[in-house]
C-alpha cells in the first residue's frame, strides 16, 4: 500500500508537468510522452499487484501483454502525444479558475489517449475486461477531481479502506469489507456493473432511513378498472350501510315518540367530538359511529345496540376477568414437583360478576347506568349525533343513485377501456376448477393481471390463499434482523433508538415477557438457545418495532414490503382501492393495521411444551403474512436425547394431574369413591415400561427407543433442500362452533401460562390459550370430522388469511415475518359478526376492544367511493 501511494504521487507530478509542455519542441514532447508511459507502466504494475493481493486471479498472459505494451511504445504514437499534450498559450494566460479547467481537460485527454492506445494494441478478451476495469476507475477519478472525497465507501463512509469496488453507473463505491459483510450474495462484478444503490437495495444507514426511494405500486390501474372496483365496492357495502341507516331510523322513531313529534320534526344535538378522538360505548366498548345516547350529567355514553338490549331485557353485565395462572417453578414446567402456592391464589375466582340490574322505563326511555356500572344512575340519556343531522341518510340516497348511473355509463366506459385483460380474466376464471381441500397458490408473477378474478373467486368463499416468490417483486433489500436493528439504532429521529440495546421477548415455555440483550437475542435466532437442562429455549418478538412506528423507524423496509405485496388492490395499506381501511379521511384516527414484524425462534421438532407458536385465534380483519427471512437451528444428538426424556416426564405429569381431576370430580358429584391409588401406580409402572419400548418421534420420523443415542438428525443430510419454515393450520369459518365444542371438552388437556393446565375458558378461540398439537388435530377429526388447511410456508411466500378463520402457526425455523391487516368488502359480514362476539367478552379481556371500528369504516368507504366514482364518470 505504501508503494501504491508513492506511485500515485509520482503520477500526479507527471500530470502537472505535462500541463506545462510548450506548443513547440517535438523532442521535448517525445521525451515527456516517454516519461508518462514509463510512469503509467509502473502504476499499472502496482495496480495489478494490488488486485492479486486482494484475491483476484489474473491470467499471466494479461500481465505479459501489459509489460510488453509499455516497452513497444514507438514513434508511431508520437503524433497522438503531440496532439493531446498541445497547450493553448491564450488559455494559459486566463484566470486561475480557467487554468484549473484547462488542467482537467488535459487530464481527460491524456486518459482518452491511453484508452485508445490500449484498445488498439490488445484484442484479447481477458485484457479487455481488465481495461474496462481501469476505465471505471478513471471515470471515478474524473468525478473525484470535481470536488468529492476520493475513495470513500458509500456503506460505511470511511476513507481508510484499502480496496474499493467502484460502480460504472454512478460515482459511488463500496469497500470490500462492506461488500463481504453486507452483500454476501453479490459478486464484485455485479456490484461494479450496478452497485446496491443503483439497484435500490442498499442497506447503508442513510438509505435505510430514506423514504420514497422505490415505487411501491407494482401495477398501474386504468380509469375503467378503478370505476369497476369502486362500483363493486359500493354494491357489496350498500346492504350493510342500509342496515346502519335502519338502526338509526328506529332510534329516531323512538325519540320522536318520547317527544310526541314526528321523526322529521325532532332536532338531534350534535356531540362535540374533535379530530383524532374515538367515541366508545361505556358499557360494551364498541365504537360509536353516529347516533347514540348520552347522559347530560356525567357524559356516560351508550351505543344503539346496548339501548336495544336494555329495552329487550337481554343486556348482561360485563364480568371482570381475573388472571388464574400461578408460577409453580421451572421444575414443574418439565414434570417436576410444583412450588408451594399461597392460599389466596389457589382459591381466587376467575370472574367477578356484577349483580346490578339495568332496565328501561315503560315508555322506552333509558336512565343513566347505575353507579356500580360507571354511570350516575339519575338522569335520562339523551339522543346525540356525531355527523350532521341527515348526512348518513343522504349518503344512502347518493350511493343508490350512483349505482344506477353506473349501469347507464358502464357500456361506454367498457368500450373506451384500452386493455382487454378483463375479458381474458373472465375466461381464465371460468376454466379454473375448485377443490375444497386445496388452496389457490399462484406465483407472484401471475398475480398482476390475470390472477385478480381468481383471487376474488376463492377469497369470497372464505378460503386462504398462498402466493409464491413475492420477494422477487422487490429490489432484494436485506431482511436480516440485524440489518433492521442497525437501522433502528441509527435512526436519530426515533425516541426509542436509545432503548434498542435491550428488547422484551416472550418466553414461549412460560408464556411471559423477559428482558434480553438485543445482540444476545439475535445470536440465539441463528444459533439457538437452551435452558440449563438442554431443552430448547424459544423466544419471540411480537410487533417489533411498534407497528404504529414501523413506517417512521424503518421507512425503506416498509416500502420494500408494500412493493412485494401481491393483489395490492386489496392489501396495499396506503392506496389499495378495495381496502376499506384506506378510505378513512385524514382527520379520523385510524386503527393500527400494520405493517407488523414478528421475529421468533423455531425448530422442526414439535416439543409439546414451549413451542414457538402463535396460538389459535381469530382476527376480525383480513391479513397477509410474508415470510421474509429464516435461519435453521440444528439440534445436537444430546439435545434430542434430552428432549425425549423430558417428554416422558411431561406425559407422566399429565396422567397424574388428570387422575387427580377425576377424583375431585367424583367427590363433587357424590359418585362412589374409587381407590385409584393402586390403579395409578400400576398405570405409571406400565407407562414407564412401555416408554422403554415405545418408538420415539423426532422431526416427523419414527425411531426405536434403543437407537436414539446414535441418531443423527436427517435435517443435516438435507440442508440444501428447500423446506417449509412455518407450519400453518387454518380452519374454515363454518367449523368454528365445532372447534369451540372440542376445546371446551378437552380444555384440561392443554397448558398455557407457566405450563399450568387451562383453568377457565371464556371463549376458546378469542382467549388465545390453545394450540392443537398433531395428536389433538387427529382427535378433532375423529370426534367431529373437522380438519384444517395445513401447509408449510416457505421463504418468500405470502399467506392471505380471511377474517373470521381460526388459525394457528408453529415455527419450524427461526423466522422473520411481516404482516399487514386490511379490510376487504367481501368479508364485511365476518367483521361485523366478530364485533358482536367481542362486545360480549369480559371487561378486561384482551380481545374486547373494538379496534377496527368497522361500522365507521363502512360509512367512510361508501362516502369516498361515491365521490371517486362520480369524478371518473364525469371524465368519461
Amino acid at each position: 500500500m505504501i508503494e501504491f501511494s508513492r506511485y500515485s504521487k509520482h503520477s500526479g507530478t507527471v500530470q502537472r508537468k505535462a500541463d506545462k509542455i510548450p506548443e513547440y519542441g517535438h523532442k521535448k514532447q517525445e521525451l515527456k510522452g516517454e516519461e508518462t508511459m514509463r510512469c503509467l507502466k509502473k502504476i499499472n504494475a502496482v495496480r495489478l499487484e494490488a488486485r492479486v493481493t486482494q484475491g483476484e486471479q489474473i491470467n499471466q498472459l494479461a500481465k505479459d501483454k501489459i509489460l510488453k505494451c509499455s516497452k513497444d511504445f514507438g514513434t508511431t504514437k508520437t503524433k497522438k502525444v503531440e496532439e493531446i499534450y498541445k497547450c493553448d498559450n491564450t488559455k494559459s494566460k486566463s484566470c486561475k479558475k480557467g487554468h484549473e479547467t484547462q488542467k482537467l481537460t488535459v487530464s481527460n485527454k491524456k486518459r482518452k489517449f491511453e484508452d485508445d492506445l490500449l484498445n488498439d494494441d490488445f484484442e484479447d478478451e481477458e485484457m479487455l475486461i481488465l481495461l474496462k476495469s481501469r476505465t471505471r476507475r478513471r471515470r471515478m477519478n474524473n468525478v473525484m477531481d470535481v470536488g468529492q472525497n476520493p475513495r470513500k465507501c458509500h456503506q460505511c463512509m470511511k476513507k481508510e479502506r484499502t480496496f474499493f469496488v467502484p460502480c460504472t453507473k454512478c460515482p459511488k463505491m463500496y469497500c470490500m469489507r462492506c461488500v463481504n459483510k453486507y452483500y454476501p450474495d453479490m459478486s464484485v462484478e455485479e456490484i461494479a456493473s450496478s452497485c446496491p444503490f443503483c439497484r435500490k437495495n442498499c442497506n447503508c444507514n442513510a438509505c435505510l432511513c430514506s423514504k420514497g426511494m422505490i415505487k411501491t405500486a407494482n401495477r398501474d390501474i386504468s380509469d375503467y378498472e378503478k370505476a369497476q372496483y369502486l362500483q363493486y365496492m359500493i354494491k357489496l357495502l350498500l346492504p350493510f350501510f342500509e342496515q346502519i341507516c335502519h338502526e338509526q331510523s328506529q332510534e329516531e322513531q323512538i325519540e320522536a315518540k318520547l317527544l310526541g313529534k314526528s321523526s322529521f320534526e325532532i332536532e338531534i344535538h350534535q356531540s362535540l367530538c374533535g379530530d383524532g378522538e374515538r367515541v366508545y360505548c361505556d358499557h360494551c366498548a364498541t365504537s360509536i359511529i353516529d347516533l347514540h345516547r348520552s347522559c347530560p350529567n356525567c357524559s356516560y355514553e351508550l351505543c344503539l345496540s346496548c339501548c336495544q338490549e336494555i329495552r329487550d331485557g337481554s343486556i348482561t353485565p360485563r364480568a371482570e376477568l381475573k388472571f388464574p395462572y400461578v408460577n409453580r417453578g421451572y421444575d414443574y414446567m418439565h414434570g417436576g414437583d410444583p412450588l408451594p402456592v399461597p392460599c389466596d391464589l389457589e382459591t381466587s375466582e376467575g370472574h367477578i360478576e356484577p349483580s346490578t340490574v339495568w332496565k328501561a322505563k315503560s315508555d322506552g326511555s333509558i336512565s343513566c347506568a347505575p353507579k356500580e356500572l360507571g354511570g350516575c344512575g339519575s338522569a335520562v340519556l339523551e339522543l346525540r349525533c356525531i355527523f350532521p343531522d341527515g348526512w348518513i341518510s343522504d349518503l344512502e340516497t347518493k350511493a343508490c343513485n350512483m349505482l344506477k348511473l353506473w349501469e347507464i355509463k358502464h357500456t361506454t366506459l367498457q368500450q373506451k377501456a384500452a386493455s382487454s385483460s378483463y375479458t381474458f380474466l373472465r375466461k381464465e376464471a371460468i376454466k379454473e376448477g375448485i377443490n375444497d381441500n386445496n388452496i389457490y397458490c399462484p406465483d407472484s408473477s401471475s398475480t398482476k393481471n390475470e390472477g385478480l378474478l381468481l383471487f376474488q373467486k376463492h377469497w369470497a368463499n372464505g378460503e386462504p390463499i398462498i402466493v409464491r416468490d413475492v420477494l422477487k417483486q422487490g429490489t432484494g433489500l436485506s431482511w436480516e434482523p440485524m440489518v433492521m436493528w442497525r437501522a433502528l439504532c441509527e435512526n436519530m429521529v426515533s425516541e426509542i433508538s436509545s432503548k434498542m440495546s435491550e428488547v422484551k421477548a416472550i418466553d414461549c415455555l412460560a408464556n411471559c415477557e423477559v428482558e434480553i440483550d438485543t445482540h444476545t437475542f439475535f445470536k440465539g435466532y441463528t444459533e439457538g438457545r437452551t435452558y440449563r437442562d438442554l431443552w430448547p429455549e424459544m423466544l419471540k418478538l411480537k410487533d417489533w418495532p411498534p407497528s404504529d412506528k414501523f413506517e417512521d423507524l424503518l421507512p425503506r423496509h416498509c416500502d420494500e414490503f408494500i412493493r412485494s405485496l401481491p393483489f395490492q388492490e386489496y392489501s396495499d395499506p396506503r392506496t389499495g382501492i378495495l381496502n376499506l381501511a384506506v378510505k378513512l379521511p385524514a382527520h379520523v384516527l385510524k386503527p393500527d393495521m400494520g405493517p407488523k414484524t414478528y421475529i421468533a425462534y423455531g425448530i422442526k421438532e414439535e416439543l409439546g411444551r414451549g413451542d414457538s407458536v402463535t396460538k389459535l385465534h381469530c382476527d376480525m380483519s383480513d391479513a397477509v403474512n410474508i415470510l421474509t427471512h429464516t435461519a435453521e437451528v440444528i439440534l445436537t444428538d444430546e439435545q434430542h436425547f434430552t428432549i425425549s426424556k423430558l417428554k416422558e416426564a411431561h406425559r407422566a405429569q399429565n396422567e397424574r394431574e388428570q387422575c387427580a381431576q377425576e377424583r375431585v370430580a367424583d367427590h363433587l358429584e357424590d359418585r362412589p369413591y374409587k381407590d385409584n391409588k393402586e390403579h395409578i401406580e400400576n398405570k405409571e409402572v406400565l407407562e414407564a415400561k412401555s416408554m422403554k419400548k415405545q418408538p420415539i418421534e423426532i422431526d416427523g420420523n419414527i425411531f426405536p427407543n434403543n437407537v436414539l443415542e446414535r441418531y443423527t438428525s436427517p435435517a443435516t443430510e438435507n440442508e440444501s433442500m428447500e423446506t417449509g419454515s412455518a407450519l400453518w393450520d387454518i380452519f374454515q369459518r363454518e367449523d368454528s362452533e365445532k372447534l369451540e365444542t372440542y376445546l371446551r371438552k378437552h380444555s384440561k388437556e392443554f397448558r398455557h401460562t407457566y405450563c399450568s393446565p387451562v383453568e377457565q375458558v371464556v371463549h376458546p378461540i378469542h382467549d388465545q390459550c390453545f394450540y392443537l398439537t398433531w395428536e389433538h388435530k387427529k382427535k378433532l377429526k375423529e370426534e367431529l370430522g373437522v380438519e384444517p388447511w395445513t401447509f408449510e410456508q416457505k421463504l418468500g411466500e405470502a399467506v392471505f388469511i380471511p377474517a373470521g378463520c381460526p388459525h394457528q402457526v408453529r415455527n419450524l425455523k427461526s423466522c422473520t415475518k411481516v404482516a399487514v391487516d386490511f379490510v376487504s368488502p367481501e368479508n364485511i359480514h365476518e367483521c361485523l359478526r366478530l364485533t358482536k362476539e367481542f362486545r360480549q367478552l369480559p371487561k378486561n379481556h384482551k380481545a374486547r376492544e373494538d379496534k377496527l371500528e368497522i361500522k365507521k369504516m363502512i360509512v367512510y368507504a361508501v362516502d369516498q367511493a361515491v365521490k371517486d366514482l362520480k369524478d371518473l364518470l364525469k371524465c368519461s
